[in-house]
């Protein structure tokens, strides 16, 4: 098979029911699997009874998204696999754009497609949107998407455009390419892994795009919400190995956001978010113990 889809799956029956039959009726032209994270709900008799042409991959225990997808993807030798979050409705003929722009560009690692809001329909999601980019200081943000404010889909960004990052809720990326670069960072267990991938292949001269040709429509915080302290923890503490992995300036802007973290934290605190203030602090604090682990 040329191309595997893969949705990492943990404790998630209701999601699957709701969201892979669209998955199976619009995906014709790649094998279908199921990589299930260590469940201990009713997912995997729900696979085996509701879902019976989608292959099962079953995982020993929960690994995390990024190490999750490392275990599924060790497991495929198809030339593309599409990473597919559990919780997206996907769009009649959602493949055959991505597919087709990745044949014809042999110099394109990974490419995505435009990711819609599931709930409303007209607007771009938050993760993804029309495309990644990072700023100067390492924050990413996307076409049709600032900071928390999303933007009405009016056919304002329907051209194909290099990116600096493809968004994991759906990302068809060179199989050969992510495990030579080293899939992703398990150390991130999730958030922002996928953007750290995508600058490693980055800064190995490859390029990345979204393909708005194709459309696929996201829930979003399916995991966790975008308030939860957890969250929030993950996402300061993965940005920061992000960067002191990947950026040619990290000292500088490392310098720089240490005091724009502090200055969070103290938001978060004023505004009575006491657990994300904490998250932040946190997240420092576990950034300094865990970047010893990454030579540069």
């Amino acid at each position: 098979m040329k191309c595997s889809v893969i949705i990492l799956n943990w404790n998630g029956a209701r999601m699957l029911r709701t969201y892979l039959p669209s998955v199976v009726t619009h995906t014709t032209d790649a094998e279908l699997i199921v990589a299930d994270n260590g469940s201990t709900d009713e997912s995997l008799q729900v696979l085996k009874d509701e879902f019976p042409t989608v292959r099962t991959i079953v995982l020993d225990k929960n690994y995390g998204f990024a190490e999750g997808y490392n275990q599924a993807i060790a497991q495929v030798d198809s030339e593309y696999v599409v990473l597919l979050n559990s919780d997206v409705e996907v769009t009649e003929n959602w493949l055959s754009p991505l597919l087709a722009y990745m044949d014809a560009h042999s110099e394109v690692a990974a490419v995505q497609p435009k990711i819609r809001s599931w709930r409303n329909k007209a607007l771009f999601e938050h993760a993804g949107a029309a495309g990644g980019y990072l700023d100067p200081l390492g924050y990413p943000y996307c076409r049709g998407r600032r900071f928390g404010k999303v933007e009405e889909d009016k056919g304002q960004y329907d051209t194909v455009v290099n990116v600096d990052w493809t968004t994991g809720a759906c990302m068809c990326v060179r199989t050969k390419i992510y495990k030579e670069s080293g899939g992703l960072d398990a150390a991130f267990f999730a958030h922002q892994e996928e953007i750290d991938l995508c600058w490693r292949m980055r800064n190995q001269g490859w390029t990345l795009a979204c393909v708005p040709q194709s459309t696929v429509y996201h829930l979003g915080g399916g995991a966790l919400s975008y308030d939860n302290p957890r969250k929030t923890y993950l996402n300061f503490r993965n940005n920061l190995l992000m960067i002191y992995k990947n950026s040619r300036c990290r000292w500088g802007v490392l310098s720089i956001r240490f005091f724009l973290d502090i200055a969070a934290a103290c938001m978060f605190l004023v505004t009575g978010k006491k657990g994300s203030a904490k998250a932040v602090l946190e997240a420092r604090k576990d950034y300094h113990k865990m970047r010893k682990n990454y030579h540069h």
